[in-house]
């Protein structure tokens, strides 16, 4: 990087010019491809601190807390909304710190959420309201998506965004998968389907966090050592809101509420709603029926997180917007399967709280499920491979989803800067510069919108109007389902109409 690098508060590279194919070939690609890597580290790390709530809330009643599956539900769906909240922030944070002091900074301050943890889950006596303070701090890695992305966005040029965004999310959409898959591995809870036991000394939680805050440490460590600032990512706040103007911005919002934000939710709650649905175990001390949920909550989030590189791949192939139109289909589908599923499943009793739990706890050896019980959750389990498979369609679906429509974002951006101006001129020029700046800002604004949709899922799945968890879950499908139609008539209208070859033959870009 000899000559390309100026020592300010930390190290920036002035000079980047990703669309020059002698520079990046000879250059450019070397330092992105670097900067990838461990922006993709740091960020699933943020995506697995988001997320740890998802799979340990399934555990608190193991460990001596007595939540109801509505308190739990929130619980889960708490750090969706502040990471949400946060992306925009995040966001503005690339152009006015740079990309590498960012990392660094926000790596670091997951140690809060990670340290919070550990005290909550190791004294019995903390009160609801504490961990719901405490899993809001883990919406601090939700922020992390939207830095991430906004920072590896100015590093690689239109070609290439596609594949590297959806590198860079697919990696920390990873942490929601590998948590979910470690988590109870790690606590003593088994997992790993059923190859793992259950620990006799009993579900340590804190173990957890003290694994993600040494890796956070060593993410902080990793991006001041082999990342990089870049110089030309400034702007101001004022041109990024720009973005906030741009009609783009609120429809893609909307459709990433449905990729992206069915992904997360989904995600959350899919340990509490096979617990709920398939599995009955009051405490550890008595042997579980039904499906453990520890053994495939991770399945759904692992799917849709490699999935989403091959949605940045055929976007970059075949066009976002096609392949956005497609995604749709697919968790339209996928939805219609689960609630198939759903429809074949009988309603299980709430699992014992309170006097009745004390007593089991208190003699465990003495403890039966109830013949009508043990029947009820017998007959479901026969059920759960195809409710499992549909589920599974759908983050397939989500995740080809998110990769296809955040290759659109600064695919849209671009046509419009392109179809305005005239090829080669300085006019050309300063538009797709400042496009550039406008779709990175977009790309967190989006991101922050289409992050609610893992706060929404969660709460719907045990709405308090509705009797029943099951009936909840079946309402809620119903409700998404007509939302990703609404979301395929969108894009498909906006996106996919014919066109006018009205100025220039830009106007038909793919995007």
């Amino acid at each position: 990087m000899t000559g390309m690098t100026t020592r300010r508060t930390g190290r920036w590279i002035d000079d980047w010019k990703p669309e020059d194919e002698t520079f990046w070939a000879t250059k450019g690609a070397k330092i992105a491809r670097r900067n990838l890597i461990w922006s993709i580290f740091a960020e699933h790390l943020g995506f697995s601190i988001w997320v740890i709530w998802s799979v340990s809330a399934a555990f608190l009643a193991a460990v001596g807390f007595d939540f109801t599956p509505q308190q739990l539900f929130f619980l889960v769906a708490i750090p969706s909304l502040v990471g949400a909240l946060l992306r925009l922030p995040y966001t503005f944070a690339v152009p006015a710190f740079g990309g590498r002091n960012w990392t660094v900074f926000s790596a670091l301050a997951l140690l809060v959420p990670t340290a919070g943890f550990a005290i909550a889950v190791t004294h019995p006596a903390t009160p609801y309201w504490a961990f719901c303070v405490i899993a809001a701090f883990a919406g601090l890695g939700g922020g992390n998506f939207a830095s991430s992305m906004t920072n590896i966005n100015f590093f690689y040029p239109s070609s290439k965004k596609g594949t590297a965004l959806g590198l860079n999310a697919a990696g920390g959409n990873l942490g929601v998968a590998l948590i979910q898959f470690l988590l109870p591995v790690m606590v003593g809870g088994a997992g790993i389907f059923g190859l793992v036991s259950a620990r006799e000394s009993g579900i340590h939680l804190q173990r957890a966090a003290y694994v993600y805050a040494v890796l956070c440490l060593v993410a902080a460590f990793a991006a001041y050592r082999f990342m990089d600032n870049l110089g030309t990512a400034k702007s101001s706040p004022r041109e990024q809101l720009l973005a906030l103007k741009n009609k783009h911005t609120w429809i893609m919002a909307l459709i990433y509420i449905g990729t992206f934000g069915s992904f997360m939710g989904y995600s959350s709650a899919m340990p509490l709603l096979i617990k709920l649905n398939f599995w009955r175990q009051p405490i550890p001390a008595v042997h579980g029926i039904g499906i453990n949920f520890a053994y495939y909550a991770f399945l759904g989030a692992l799917v849709g997180s490699l999935t989403r590189p091959l949605g940045g791949w055929l976007a970059d192939k075949y066009g976002g917007a096609r392949i956005t139109v497609a995604a749709f289909g697919g968790m339209i589908l996928g939805t219609l399967g689960v609630l198939f599923a759903l429809s074949h499943l009988q309603p299980l009793p709430a699992p014992p709280t309170g006097a009745a739990l004390a007593a089991i706890k208190a003699d465990p050896a003495g403890f039966s499920f109830k013949p009508e019980l043990v029947a009820t959750v017998h007959d479901n389990s026969a059920v759960f491979p195809w409710f499992l498979l549909a589920f599974l369609f759908v983050f397939a679906a989500t995740g080809i989803g998110n990769g296809s429509a955040y290759k659109m974002i600064p695919a849209l951006f671009k046509r419009d800067a392109e179809v305005l101006t005239t090829p080669g001129s300085l006019e050309r020029h300063n538009a797709l510069v400042a496009a550039g700046k406008q779709s990175s800002a977009a790309l967190g604004i989006i991101g922050a919108v289409g992050a609610l949709g893992g706060f929404l899922i969660p709460v719907s799945f045990n709405s308090p109007w509705v009797t029943t968890p099951l009936a909840a879950t079946k309402s809620a499908f119903v409700a998404f389902t007509v939302f990703y139609v609404i979301c395929a008539v969108v894009c498909a209208a906006v996106y996919l109409r014919p066109r006018r070859a009205s100025s220039t033959s830009l106007a038909t870009a793919r995007i």
